[in-house]
């Protein structure tokens, strides 16, 4: 651990390095050329600096003195006329990295009185929350007491909402981070994706800042209930390849930040049993190594997340996962520092397919959960999200079909159906996600694993459960290498399809940032083969988009749709099944393989 400790220590270290001139006088964060700086950027950047100081001790960077940009970069976010709990939190925590008392601190010696006053008024002021801003609240608390700005210590009644929360919208006790209000009442709810983890990882690194030691070993056991949830899946959700979570909101490099950082605090809290530590530790190594590979230039020494081939979500700044990564790189030599062992460690080999069902929420109105199933023989690994988008509506990344990068792609920022059908009656866009009912998973015959759930009333692509116009059945067949989907829709009554559409994206791994051992499709590609089709479709020329940079992945770059499409009406009648059957036997390679 000693050595993993020295690289994160090193990455960091450059990183920042080439990321402190970004800081203005003022303490904004100037942006890279092309995107427009957050109004929580300087909170990030705060807390990395923190986290770097807290672990080293050292004082300058670059001859550049710490505590003096991270003064500016508080300055800068508390006198934003905008309010931002995020980088509120990101600044509590950055100025307790410093040292828990006023007197001690040499960041709140150089903060003005004007500031001080306006921090601690900030810090006051808490709006409640049923989403992952509820984390953000627990930072604030945790600073407030803290540094002495007040004798009462909220942290414990806050953690004790959000555990309850966690238990209240879900019957698989996942944080559902959709919100609810009276302005929304109409929100399907039950996004279950990578925020979850991250406001485990947070509030505990929050709590390790508190100056109240018993504060926090009387609420680690409650956490530890509910990140061991997310623990336990994470064995099936890593690739071989060490890709980490790869559906929802905010994926890509902080798909694999956020499970390294939920894994080693485990470690470090010893929540991880004795027998299992080798097949963590592995799971460690090989998520960090495709972080590595991936997303950081090791010519230069940063991070990227956007270039002509590949793309994030608007809110994902360059400037903010440069410090967010260095934060992480701090953190991580850190805990290693405090982790018996070396990380080399074993993962259980896979003899067969397997194929599991993570149950998010079941209940009168719907199902959500995660399907996950995974070949050994062919590299086939997919993930199957049934959960909604929530505030991420108009995108791809949390529609219900097989995700795998490299074989099964979805473009970055755009909606399009995906490996599943889409149909269009008058003014609605249906398509079969988001929620299900009936959900069941199992072994059938021939050892064909399968996954099937039904919608008694279609749903909308912006998420709106349109009751009277029809139902939908669907079903996933595993068998090996090969996978089938099988949709079936009837309609209540005599209805118009004014367009059907269903588009297959054929992309690439980046050309530089890429680890040799990833998967990607082969010369056969993903050898689609449509079996029954009720709709009377037609494969479509294929549209060539590789010129077109908004055609990008997380991953790597889109070159080519390939689309069965109907653009013409067509009349269905009541009760009638119409069937739409698709298999594909994808033709999965290693990158080397290809060279």
């Amino acid at each position: 651990m000693q050595n993993f400790a020295a690289q994160c220590l090193d990455m960091a270290r450059s990183i920042l390095g080439h990321n402190l001139d970004s800081i203005n006088a003022d303490g904004s964060i100037a942006p890279v050329p092309g995107e427009e700086s957050r109004a929580d950027e300087p909170g990030h950047a705060a807390l990395a600096l923190g986290e770097y100081y807290r672990v080293t001790g050292e004082s300058l960077l670059n001859r550049a003195d710490l505590s003096d940009l991270v003064a500016r970069c508080i300055g800068s976010q508390i006198g934003q006329d905008t309010d931002s709990e995020n980088g509120l939190a990101y600044s509590g925590l950055g100025l307790l990295a410093f040292s828990p008392s006023k007197e001690r601190n040499i960041v709140w010696d150089r903060l003005d009185e004007g500031t001080r006053a306006q921090l601690d008024k900030r810090l006051l002021h808490r709006s409640d929350y049923d989403t992952h801003f509820q984390a953000f609240n627990i930072a604030k608390a945790v600073t407030r007491y803290s540094m002495g700005l007040s004798r009462k210590d909220e942290t414990g009644s806050l953690i004790e909402r959000f555990i309850e929360r966690i238990n209240t919208f879900g019957e698989g006790k996942f944080c559902d981070d959709a919100p609810r209000t009276p302005e929304r009442a109409d929100v399907l709810g039950g996004t279950y994706d990578l925020y979850g983890v991250m406001q485990f990882v947070f509030v505990r690194s929050a709590l390790q800042l508190h100056a109240n030691i018993h504060l926090r070993e009387r609420k680690l056991p409650s956490l530890r209930t509910c990140a061991e949830r997310y623990l336990k899946i994470l064995p099936d959700i890593v690739r071989q390849d060490g890709l980490g979570w790869c559906y929802g909101r905010g994926i890509g490099s902080y798909g694999q930040m956020h499970a390294i950082s939920l894994i080693l605090q485990a470690m470090r809290d010893n929540w991880i049993a004795e027998d299992k530590l080798p097949q963590y530790k592995e799971l460690v190594r090989k998520l960090f190594q495709f972080f590595f590979v991936t997303y950081l230039d090791q010519e230069h020494g940063f991070l990227v997340i956007r270039d002509a081939e590949r793309d994030s979500i608007p809110h994902h700044t360059t400037r903010m996962a440069n410090f967010d990564a260095a934060r992480y790189l701090c953190q991580w030599a850190r805990l290693a520092k405090s982790i018996n062992g070396s990380l080399e460690g074993r993962a259980p080999a896979l003899q067969r397919a397997t194929c599991r069902y993570v149950l998010f929420d079941k209940s009168a109105r719907k199902e959500q959960g995660l399907c996950i199933y995974q070949d050994p023989g062919s590299g086939l690994h997919v993930q199957i999200p049934l959960v909604s988008g929530s505030t991420n509506k108009g995108v791809s990344d949390s529609l219900a079909f097989p995700h795998m990068p490299g074989v099964f792609d979805w473009p970055v920022n755009r909606y399009l159906p995906v490996f599943l059908p889409e149909i269009t009656i008058g003014e609605n866009v249906f398509i079969p996600s988001y929620y299900g009912k009936n959900v069941t998973t199992g072994l059938g015959l021939k050892n064909t694993f399968y996954f099937r759930y039904d919608q008694p009333e279609l749903i909308t692509t912006d998420e709106r459960i349109i009751a009277g116009v029809g139902s939908s059945k669907i079903e996933w067949e595993f068998s090996g290498g090969k996978i089938t989907g099988k949709f079936t829709f009837q309609f209540k009554r005599q209805t118009q399809i004014n367009q059907f559409r269903y588009i297959l994206p054929i992309a690439a791994p980046h050309h530089h940032y890429r680890l040799g051992s990833s998967y990607t499709l082969g010369a056969e590609s993903l050898r689609c083969n449509v079996l029954k089709d009720d709709f009377q479709a037609q494969w479509a020329e294929t549209e060539v988009v590789s010129d077109d940079t908004a055609q990008r992945t997380y991953y790597g770059k889109i070159h080519y749709y390939q689309i069965l499409l109907r653009d013409r009406p067509l009349h269905l009648r009541p009760g009638h099944p119409y069937r739409l059957e698709v298999t594909y036997t994808p033709h999965i390679v290693m990158i080397d393989e290809l060279a």
